[in-house]
């Protein structure tokens, strides 16, 4: 409901815009999507990979919220960022895959101004965000590894939900800003936007008004909310690593790059494809590249960040394995018998392998190489 209000809020802003204009100008009333316009003949194919990717990126988003909530033992600051990170990717994927599969399987590629400027807020609102998120994620991390003296009282309960409460407070209303300039341009035609959801470069080439304040607004934008984010995780996994080679024992240092090697993961995925998508966007020659990039970016990334963070974080695997044993109805402590014995079978696999290896001096059995 909260969508459809700010879109009719939207096509009024827009409608009362296009009530200004003077002379024979003919205004344009929708956009048209091509998206994957070059392979109408995988359409169909198209739209059951998007399905499929759809609906894996909701449930595994979906599964570490409901795991972050139940378990006791994932209250904690790293949990609590990770939950609302999930729930902004379900966000996140839902304004832009639903449209993208409904013009797959229908065919139907026209989108109203006033709808796309919607979804580029939603879009552009959540993008902001995530960025913000992965800054306070990365900040945490710094704080547990160089501080860790100092974390409990630093990264306390208030503090962290101050945080996250801002950024995404301010995340919907700078792109509220943005819009709402947007929303003042006029769109003469061309109409055909090159590209599968609304993004604001490719709209603000529809313009036949001056975009050359929203351009200066939407720079600023990014020097706030792009910039300073992208400087505090470079510098604060600079300081994280830096600790971390200084650790005397390898197990120490092993334990510690556990503690943010999935986030890391993450963080790199985002701002490699962030990077290459913005760099590209203006490069003719390589818009079918940019295109890719950006289902890259928009779509698949928040399919693989759940699997990163629940196939390399053991206590999120944990309370997985203890919620499943939960649901299928095996007692705890036979739950926890399984585990260790299934564990202890593990480590001695892992041990024989490396005692018989080719470098060793004994094998197994004892007899000298």
């Amino acid at each position: 409901m909260f969508l459809l209000a700010f879109s009719y809020e939207i096509n009024g802003m827009v409608k009362s815009t296009e009530n200004k204009i003077q002379g024979n100008q003919t205004t344009v009333a929708e956009f048209i999507l091509l998206g994957f316009g070059v392979l109408p003949g995988l359409h169909g194919v198209l739209f059951l990979m998007f399905l499929v990717i759809y609906l894996a990126t909701m449930a595994g988003n979906i599964l570490i919220i409901v795991l972050v909530v139940t378990d006791q033992h994932l209250h904690t600051p790293m949990y609590f960022f990770l939950g609302n990170f999930s729930c902004l990717e379900t966000c996140y994927t839902s304004a832009i895959l639903p449209r993208m599969l409904d013009s797959l399987l229908t065919g139907d590629k026209a989108i109203s101004v006033s709808v796309c400027i919607t979804q580029l807020y939603f879009f552009g609102s959540l993008a902001t965000t995530e960025r913000c998120l992965l800054s306070l994620m990365t900040y945490d991390r710094y704080l547990a590894i160089c501080k860790p003296l100092h974390y409990a009282a630093l990264m306390n309960g208030k503090f962290c939900f101050q945080l996250v409460v801002g950024s995404w407070i301010g995340g919907f209303m700078s792109v509220a800003i943005l819009i709402f300039m947007l929303s003042q341009l006029t769109f003469c035609g061309p109409n055909e936007i090159d590209h599968f959801f609304c993004d604001l470069s490719p709209i603000m080439k529809m313009s036949c008004s001056d975009t050359h304040w929203l351009e200066i607004s939407a720079v600023i934008h990014a020097s706030i909310f792009t910039f300073p984010p992208f400087i505090l995780t470079l510098a604060s996994y600079v300081h994280i690593v830096s600790t971390i080679l200084r650790i005397p024992s390898t197990t120490g240092r092993q334990k510690a790059f556990s503690t943010c090697s999935s986030h890391l993961i993450v963080v790199t995925i985002f701002y490699g494809t962030l990077i290459i998508v913005y760099l590209l966007s203006d490069s003719d020659a390589l818009r079918d590249l940019n295109k890719v990039c950006s289902v890259f970016y928009g779509v698949l990334t928040p399919l693989v960040y759940p699997l990163i963070y629940s196939l390399r974080n053991m206590e999120v695997k944990e309370a997985l394995r203890k919620d499943v044993l939960s649901f299928t109805g095996i007692p705890a402590f036979q739950a926890n018998n399984i585990y260790l014995m299934a564990n202890h079978r593990y480590m001695n696999l892992q041990t024989l392998a490396h005692v018989c290896s080719p470098n060793s001096c004994y094998c197994a059995s004892g007899t000298h190489d």
